[in-house]
């Protein structure tokens, strides 16, 4: 850049006479990165430059410049290889054994563990009512700025803690915090070895086996979309918790172990809101990914699009980088114009994304970030991409307690109802309870009508609304068991029938007799007219 124009060097076609363009300014730089605009029509394509520089006189001071550009925070800003990754979480872990937990969830292709850091101030276990966040980095294992911001944030969280900053104390208390940076291990060795200079656009980008595992989900989105144009009935569709079809968890289908082991990590914990971090463009995408007709790309929104815009925005608008007016496009498409998010499927259709994954057969609400133009960013540039990304990190972790949450509990019993589903009136997109039967919606501010249902009880609704602030509504419900179903447990028990509930079954009975026998002289009478009428 020249100052906040671009400056551009015309070549030349003589191969013979060199070109002198000078840097509007001398920069320091241990590397020069040079991107070819266009080429001279029937030119051909081949480029030759050499870099003339100047000497410098002290190699020790180099440097002036990140301390002005770079980060105050004292965290490991470099390229860690697994064994680093692996010491430097366990060094988190004994700075902050109070609020951390490294777990494993399965293995790579070639057995390197995918280890995650678990932060929260009860590590360990689901608190009831409190919501469960993730952010996957890695799964390309060549993009890698999201591992090295994951490091740097879980590094950043045991510090801060420390030392009493009170938007992180809320954040650990009110959050589980899960962290994930390599979801492909085995891809990441293969460009870490090759390192910045050398990392090429597609090596380690796919697992061991050669596998994309930004494709490697379950595609849900052509099973919705098949059953909407076979059903003639509405309101029979399901549209959420979408089962994975049979021929995908077959021992030979074509999935990745890591894939697979993220798959049973989203079953297991009761997510709300993530995002996997990529790179190579900068943009925030939302789902859905993929386009519904095939289509290379169109805007393809889900029920809750103007939710997913606005958590995409989150990012984008506090991302030094993505929100800096004059910064130059990564490629050939200028997001700027769309404020630096985009639906994923109008910008590329992707089947079986994570994201898609994530929404339709789990109650998670995920985006994709693409952090930087360039995969594998310089170790000195590492200081000044956390500073970048740090708060559009935490800010997008805030937004779980966006919208409301609550308990559904059980009238008589209180105890929690889990997988009782949860329906927002005029957004077609429900959710479940989780095993003790606390949820969270996420929702924009507003009114919202809200209707519980749950296998053997009586349907509760009723009005909720949520406000601007950074904390849920309380919504709970507690609701009555249907007379069939306490039958059903007491005689499962051995138990005897209470004097109410064989009142209210006499009332049952009595009410369907009657609703029966009105059908009967109903059809009678029309029989009768009938004949009367021949």
């Amino acid at each position: 850049m020249n100052g906040t124009q671009e400056a551009v060097f015309e070549g030349n076609t003589d191969s013979e006479t060199p070109v002198l363009a000078l840097l509007p300014e001398p920069a320091v730089a241990q590397y020069i990165r040079i991107n070819p605009q266009s080429w001279f029509k029937n030119g051909t394509i081949c480029l030759r430059a050499e870099i003339m520089g100047c000497e410098l006189p002290d190699p020790n001071n180099i440097y002036p410049w990140q301390s002005e550009d770079g980060s105050q925070d004292k965290l490991d800003f470099r390229h860690h290889n697994y064994k680093e990754m692996r010491k430097l979480m366990k060094s988190v872990n004994e700075m902050c054994p109070d609020i951390t937990r490294i777990y494993s969830i399965g293995k790579s292709y070639m057995g390197l563990k995918l280890y995650v850091m678990e932060i929260s101030d009860n590590p360990g276990k689901h608190e009831l009512g409190e919501p469960e966040f993730r952010y996957v980095a890695g799964m390309h294992g060549n993009e890698v700025l999201g591992r090295e911001l994951l490091l740097n944030l879980m590094q950043f969280i045991c510090q801060e803690y420390k030392r009493g900053n009170q938007r992180i104390l809320h954040l650990v208390k009110e959050t589980r915090i899960h962290l994930l940076p390599a979801m492909n291990p085995d891809g990441y060795e293969m460009a870490y070895k090759k390192g910045s200079e050398l990392a090429g656009w597609a090596l380690g980008r796919y697992s061991y086996e050669g596998i994309d595992m930004n494709h490697n989900f379950a595609d849900l989105n052509t099973v919705m979309w098949d059953a909407i144009e076979l059903q003639t009935d509405k309101s029979k569709l399901i549209n959420h918790y979408f089962p994975i079809p049979e021929q995908y968890t077959s021992e030979d289908a074509w999935v990745a172990p890591e894939t697979r082991a993220v798959i049973s990590w989203m079953q297991t914990i009761p997510f709300v809101l993530s995002a996997n971090l990529h790179g190579g463009e900068l943009v925030v995408t939302y789902p859905f990914d993929m386009t519904r007709d095939w289509a290379p790309r169109e805007q393809t929104p889900t029920a809750d699009d103007s939710f997913f815009r606005w958590l995409a925005t989150v990012y984008a608008s506090t991302n030094h980088v993505m929100s800096n007016p004059d910064r130059r496009p990564c490629h050939n498409e200028d997001f700027l114009r769309h404020n630096n998010i985009i639906n994923g499927a109008n910008w590329h259709t992707v089947p079986g994304s994570m994201n898609d994954f994530s929404y339709l057969h789990t109650n998670c609400f995920e985006v994709t970030v693409e952090l930087s133009c360039d995969k594998f960013p310089h170790a000195s540039e590492l200081p000044t991409e956390w500073q970048n990304n740090k708060e559009s990190l935490l800010v997008y972790m805030e937004q779980v307690h966006r919208g409301i949450k609550g308990v559904i509990r059980d009238k008589d019993t209180e105890a929690g109802i889990p997988n009782a589903i949860i329906k927002v009136d005029d957004i077609d997109h429900h959710i479940r309870s989780a095993a003790d039967g606390d949820f969270w919606r996420l929702l924009n501010p507003g009114d919202y009508d809200i209707t519980v249902t749950a296998e053997g009880y009586f349907p509760a609704s009723r009005s909720c609304r949520v406000e601007y602030e950074h904390y849920p509504t309380l919504c709970d419900f507690r609701l009555t068991k249907t007379p069939k179903q306490r039958l059903r447990e007491i005689l499962a028990k051995g138990g005897k029938i209470p004097k109410d509930l064989q009142l209210r079954l006499r009332q049952l009975r009595t009410r369907k007799l009657r609703a029966s026998t009105k059908r009967i002289n109903r059809r009678h009478a029309l029989l009768q007219q009938s004949r009367a009428h021949h």
